[in-house]
């Protein structure tokens, strides 16, 4: 007997049902596809300089991501301006980019803690200054904080919020609309906001209100300028990354295991992946494939067991870091 007569055999109702079961497993197997990127993977990394132009602005370069996309970037042939608050460790990385890879580089000394302030237009003025007249194809909106630590909205002193925002908000919308006008003119550029994907992923960040707002203005601020600039020929994004093996999350989580390297990846390793994903166009992405995985499955989970999952996290992250802080007699401070 063949399959079709078996299928007539059938009730209606068990036909119904393993039509829907198809359907639900074709579109889940879709999505995977789509979020992991797979297709992206089997491509050829981008000429970088050529698509874009000869230089990269790099804010918050120091360390952690800023770091390694400094230096996946000079890898990639690009020229770089570096622009961070401490004036030792940007000679020690523009010398480290120049040394490895043989690019030009620049230093701008810029604490975002004070932008739209006095001190902040002097360094605001100092950074047009360093782009004028050069071709800046790539700009990567790095610098960001973190803290206050896991802690409740009325815990910690309003400055220190009023600082986060700063680095995490103003400084990405200013520092953007610095660099803007060259592209708009040349008619070519990317911008790579990176903005977390707590604000992404997850539905809430209990213990972190502050900082998963200020990336989610990033995330919509990104898709907006995707838009307004595309037809301008200039490629706007925001990469939400999980966590990253750098000093931002260094006592937030517990490693090990063996796919700690899937979950956690280095720097370096998301460095890569990020650097590929510059140009492909998707407003909102996560370059590496174990948070992209990550992401696709939390789809799948209620919202109210990630948000309890999430704060019970969160508290476990609050009881370290009012231990540290306790023994230090300071805030701790973390930035990527």
């Amino acid at each position: 007997m063949g399959a079709e007569a078996l299928l007539r055999q059938q009730e209606p109702w068990f036909v119904s049902l393993a039509i829907l079961g198809a359907l639900y497993v074709a579109a889940f197997a879709c999505r995977l596809l789509h979020i992991s990127g797979i297709a992206l993977c089997l491509r050829g990394p981008k000429d970088l300089r050529r698509r874009y132009g000869a230089w990269a602005v790099v804010t918050g370069p120091t360390s952690g991501i800023g770091r390694s996309m400094s230096l996946e970037l000079a890898r990639c042939g690009l020229n770089l301006i570096i622009v961070g608050r401490d004036p030792a460790k940007l000679q020690n990385i523009a010398g480290t980019v120049s040394k490895t890879h043989g690019v030009l580089t620049k230093t701008v000394q810029f604490d975002f803690s004070l932008v739209s302030t006095p001190q902040g237009e002097e360094a605001m003025g100092r950074l047009r200054q360093a782009v004028d007249g050069l071709e800046v194809g790539v700009l990567v909106n790095n610098a960001g904080v973190a803290t206050p630590h896991a802690t409740y909205l009325h815990e910690a002193d309003a400055e220190a919020w009023v600082r986060m925002i700063r680095v995490n908000l103003l400084a990405v919308t200013e520092v953007t609309a610095a660099v803007l006008p060259g592209m708009v003119e040349r008619g070519r550029g990317a911008v790579v906001n990176i903005g977390s994907g707590a604000a992404e992923a997850l539905p809430s960040y209990p213990l972190y209100s502050v900082y998963a707002a200020t990336k989610r203005y990033v995330a919509q601020l990104s898709r907006s300028l995707y838009v307004e600039y595309r037809v301008k020929g200039i490629d706007v994004q925001c990469q939400a990354p999980l966590y990253v093996d750098t000093k931002m999350v260094t006592n937030m989580v517990t490693r090990g295991g063996l796919l700690s390297w899937l979950i956690f990846p280095t720097s370096d390793a998301y460095a890569r992946a990020a650097a590929r994903w510059i140009g492909h166009r998707r407003p909102v992405c996560m370059p590496n494939l174990g948070h992209r995985l990550q992401w696709c499955f939390s789809h799948f989970v209620p919202d109210r067991v990630l948000a309890a999952h999430r704060l019970h996290e969160n508290l476990r992250q609050r009881a370290v870091f009012q231990q540290l802080r306790s023994s230090s007699g300071q805030s701790t401070v973390g930035r990527r």
